[in-house]
């Protein structure tokens, strides 16, 4: 194997094997897989704009029997702070996430040993009764299979139900990294790998949009980073050809603060920029079948997140209304509607609001107001 080589093949849009994968980000130099990921990227996305969305991060539920090691969000049954969100707490944030210009939920929560389908059925249907013009991304395989699991149903059906109640689309989290060998160690009470692939076939089969994610940086080895996206790429080549599947694929550095994962399994975050930048490129250039690669300003911060502007990625994800669970690990940084898109100008792109499909919407007019009389940004 040789770089060179490699290059050229993915330039052509071929797909390279995991081994291959692992080859390029352990010898190719960081200008050459950015130089390389961008042009990738300039055909998949043949303009100068960067997407960004107004949604915010809620949470059904911070009770979860799943007991990964990398999350200090969750709460056990029974504990002093746990919790159940009510109508009257959905309907103040979404109010306000309306009123700040978003129209979408992302909707999560734990595996919560009492909620069943029913539970979400309904809620999703209240909510939509409520709040017709809502846009609900809600749960993610691992609440898929948990659910399906309480109530002796295929993933299919559970999906099927859910998406009849209003579920828009599903979001990629819970894949961590795919290897059941890692996910024994850091995230035992969840789904396997071939699972959270299964989930998403099944999604894809409903025509429901989904994403893809990956946190590395902790216990993993190279080939496992390789092989997970190469999993993706699998399960979106399988998608019937008038669905989306996977819409975009989001990679984030793990957040190691104050985790059991830390404490026990000594895994720190030690994910350079450089490395974060070489994993963005070649996330794009592992991935030749879905469209959007996005950068997690969240966890890298700013300036990274602009490099990645140009190593491939083409999106820059939500301003994060509310985030709670990657947030309580560590992740500080924040963007403000105004700041975001002079992130993105500064990076020299032409920042455009979307939805969840990736379909342009227009700023909101007292969003615009917003940027004529703040035009500074908050970064903490």
């Amino acid at each position: 194997m040789n770089t060179s080589d490699l290059l050229t093949r993915a330039l052509q849009l071929e797909w390279l094997t995991a081994e291959e994968g692992v080859f390029l980000f352990e010898n190719a130099p960081t200008t050459e897989l950015m130089f390389v990921a961008n042009k990738l990227r300039q055909h998949h996305v043949p303009n100068n704009k960067v997407t960004w969305i107004i949604d915010r991060n809620s949470n059904t539920t911070n009770v979860c029997i799943a007991n990964c090691k990398f999350c200090n969000f969750y709460r056990r049954p029974g504990h002093g702070e746990s919790y159940i969100t009510t109508i009257d707490e959905y309907r103040q944030k979404i109010d306000e996430m309306f009123e700040l210009g978003g129209e979408q939920l992302l909707l999560q929560g734990g595996h919560h040993p009492d909620l069943g389908l029913g539970f979400y059925t309904n809620l999703f249907r209240q909510l939509k009764d409520i709040y017709p013009n809502l846009k609900l991304h809600a749960l993610g395989p691992p609440e898929i299979a948990h659910v399906a699991k309480l109530e002796k149903m295929s993933h299919y059906d559970v999906l099927a139900a859910l998406k009849d109640s209003g579920l828009d689309s599903l979001p990629g989290a819970g894949a961590e990294i795919l290897s059941d060998r890692v996910r024994r160690l850091i995230s035992k009470g969840k789904c396997g790998g071939e699972e959270w692939l299964n989930v998403m076939r099944a999604a894809h089969k409903l025509h429901l949009t989904t994403s893809a994610t990956m946190m590395f940086g902790h216990i993993e080895t190279n080939l496992e980073r390789f092989e997970h996206l190469t999993e993706i790429r699998q399960v979106q080549s399988e998608k019937p050809a008038d669905a989306k599947g996977f819409i975009a694929f989001i990679p984030w550095p793990f957040q190691d603060e104050d985790t059991i994962l830390k404490k026990i399994k000594r895994a720190r975050n030690a994910v350079t920029g450089d490395e974060y930048v070489r994993m963005i490129a070649l996330s794009r250039i592992m991935l030749p079948n879905i469209k959007n690669i996005q950068a997690s300003w969240l966890t890298v911060g700013k300036q990274v997140a602009q490099v990645c502007l140009h190593a491939g990625a083409n999106d820059f994800g939500s301003i994060m209304i509310e985030e709670n669970v990657v947030s309580a690990a560590g992740a500080k940084f924040r963007f403000t509607a105004d700041g975001i898109q002079q992130a993105i100008r500064e990076a020299g792109f032409e920042p455009q609001l979307r939805n969840q499909q990736y379909e342009a919407r227009m700023i909101p007019a007292h969003i615009k107001q917003q940027e004529l009389d703040h035009s500074t940004m908050i970064v903490d």
